[in-house]
């Protein structure tokens, strides 16, 4: 019995060789497509890699990378004595947290109340509004609300007066500026990760709701018992792999926004490293911040593949 399982299991696999070498015969045109992409991949990402030894040397432009000073870890332990160093990873980490946590549970909560309009006209008009800013670039965007928010005159403090409140200086207040951040990305990428949320609800059998009906369930029991356990296989898909982005709380945004004023509380990690190097001119502790920050990065992105996978049965390759 034994020898025949053996025998099974060769020639399964011999099968496979073959179909996978009849599939490639079929699909070379295809695969000759990729090599203009496998070709600028190798020469503007993987080229550019050769720079990490930046963050090992004490770099100088007119030395160059083979005659710069060898450092070995010295940046990295720079990086993790430097007290703002430190504050910068921790304002990273809260921004960017916050956003994994409200940008599941806002575009959830938008798209369960889409779900429930029966006016079409009116649900396409709403989901085409909330849509609309996800086009926008931040540089954009950023001078809107610059405009919006400013404590002079902005249209947001012009509504605040008329309550008795102070003028607020959204944009220059180490209190505010982190709120602010969270809002305005939730104004811009709700409208996205909605319409994903959507049409996961859209796949739910409608049969079961009928049952429900029948069983007596009205539209909340239904959306908890029913719609909400449908939609957890893509929550946990976008949770999990969000996580990837843990350490990246959205250079454009930042960049557009902070100044000075709120570097306590706004400053991350890309826009630390971006004044640090190219403004600066330290190219090899910018280099290392940025490489420090890649890694973990890395480590977090294949976490959240195996999360995904374990428990949404979700994988790309």
């Amino acid at each position: 019995m034994q020898s025949q399982s053996v025998v099974k299991k060769e020639l399964h696999k011999k099968n496979q060789k073959k179909k996978q070498k009849w599939n490639f015969k079929r699909t070379w045109q295809l695969h000759v497509l990729l090599i203009p992409a496998l070709i600028l991949g190798l020469i503007f990402q993987y080229g550019p890699m050769f720079g990490i030894i930046m963050a090992f040397q004490d770099y100088k432009p007119w030395l160059g990378f083979f005659d710069s000073q060898w450092v070995g870890f010295e940046h990295f332990r720079t990086m993790l004595e430097y007290d703002y160093a430190r504050q910068v990873i921790w304002n990273t980490l809260i921004i960017s947290l916050l956003k994994m946590i409200f940008g599941l549970i806002v575009p959830i909560t938008v798209a369960l109340l889409l779900n429930e309009m029966y006016k079409i006209v009116v649900k396409r008009t709403v989901q085409t509004i909330i849509y609309l800013p996800y086009f926008l670039s931040w540089v954009i965007l950023g001078g809107i609300l610059l405009d919006l928010l400013s404590p002079d005159g902005g249209l947001v403090n012009q509504g605040l007066a008329w309550f008795g409140v102070d003028p607020i200086f959204f944009l220059g207040s180490n209190d505010w500026f982190r709120t602010t951040v969270i809002i305005s990305d939730l104004w811009k990428e709700t409208g996205f990760n909605t319409i994903v949320f959507l049409a996961a609800i859209t796949a739910v059998n409608p049969s079961l709701y009928e049952a429900a009906v029948v069983d007596g369930a009205n539209r909340w029991k239904q959306t908890l018992y029913i719609t909400l356990p449908a939609m957890l296989p893509i929550i946990i898909v976008v949770g999990t792999l969000s996580l990837g982005n843990v350490l990246n709380a959205g250079f454009d945004q930042i960049f557009n926004l902070y100044n000075p004023l709120v570097y306590q509380t706004g400053d991350i990690i890309d826009t630390y490293v971006y004044r640090v190097s190219l403004v600066s001119g330290d190219f090899s502790y910018g280099t290392a911040v940025g490489l420090f920050k890649s890694v973990i990065s890395l480590f977090l992105i294949i976490i959240g593949y195996r999360l995904a996978y374990k428990y949404a049965n979700w994988r790309i390759f």
